[in-house]
């Protein structure tokens, strides 16, 4: 799942996909391109910045800067597009553009997030995190950051078939660095199979986060080889869904990990 970003803010390329000010779509084209190139089977578009600290955008910010994109992208190219909101008419709106996936940091909490998913019967992905991103980083606490993950997206996942989403149609992801310490996240890391063991897909993003630079002092474009060493651990440890800035390097380093399972069905020379 390769990473577009239309907002100003965010924290790995803000403002890159903008000149002068306003969102070009030719640079939003050019960079899903690369990224379906690249090896990205989704394109995940978001236009509101969830970093540390964060501020929510206005609904009709969101659907300027969304819409635009999946419309363009989807006329150009045939590419699955996953919409990363958590507002119900963002959700419609993006869904009758084109897009096939509902990417949810706030997992369907949202008043009529729900909802609309339900409508739309659309893949929904739950992702955990604790707070809102303005206050998520406030000296987050668990007694068992792996229990008290599973056991929240078990219970949204439960609410999302209540209201009619198949199961079929939920993906979750632990949210790491959304809420969560560099020792949470990598408690999560380890813990990846028991979330797998629930029997949802599971999408993990550890592309270029603070817990890198936190750990080795690295700036965001220099946690490249970090982060493709995260992709790799995760994916070994049950991850269906890879969410990244950097499509090609992962998907070369992921696909080692494949070969090394297909062995047999490789061609030696």
């Amino acid at each position: 799942m390769g990473v577009i970003n239309t907002t100003p803010d965010s924290f790995s390329d803000g403002g890159s996909l903008y000149r002068e000010e306003s969102l070009d779509l030719e640079l939003v084209l050019r960079r899903a391109r690369a990224m379906v190139a690249g090896g990205a089977s989704i394109l995940d578009v978001g236009g509101e910045s969830t970093r540390p600290g964060a501020q929510t955008v206005s609904q009709q910010q969101e659907l300027d800067r969304v819409i635009p994109c999946v419309t363009a992208i989807r006329e150009e190219m045939d590419v699955t597009l996953s919409v990363d909101t958590s507002n119900a008419d963002v959700m419609r709106e993006a869904a009758a553009a084109g897009a096939g996936i509902i990417n949810d940091v706030r997992a369907l909490t949202r008043a009529g997030a729900l909802q609309a998913a339900a409508e739309l019967q659309l893949p929904v992905v739950l992702m955990h995190m604790r707070g809102e991103p303005g206050n998520m980083q406030d000296a987050p606490v668990y007694e068992d950051v792996v229990v008290e993950v599973a056991a929240y997206l078990e219970d949204r996942a439960e609410a999302c078939e209540a209201a009619g989403i198949a199961a079929g149609n939920i993906i979750i992801d632990p949210g790491f660095g959304f809420g969560k310490t560099v020792r949470h996240n990598f408690e999560l890391l380890r813990g990846l199979p028991q979330l797998a063991s629930l029997g949802y897909p599971l999408l993990v993003g550890l592309s270029r986060k603070s817990m890198i630079g936190k750990l080795l002092g690295r700036d965001v474009d220099e946690r490249l080889a970090a982060s493709l060493s995260l992709a790799v651990l995760a994916a070994e440890r049950g991850a269906a869904i890879i969410r990244t800035h950097d499509v090609r390097e992962t998907s070369d380093a992921v696909a080692m990990l494949g070969a090394l399972h297909d062995i047999e069905q490789m061609e030696l020379s």
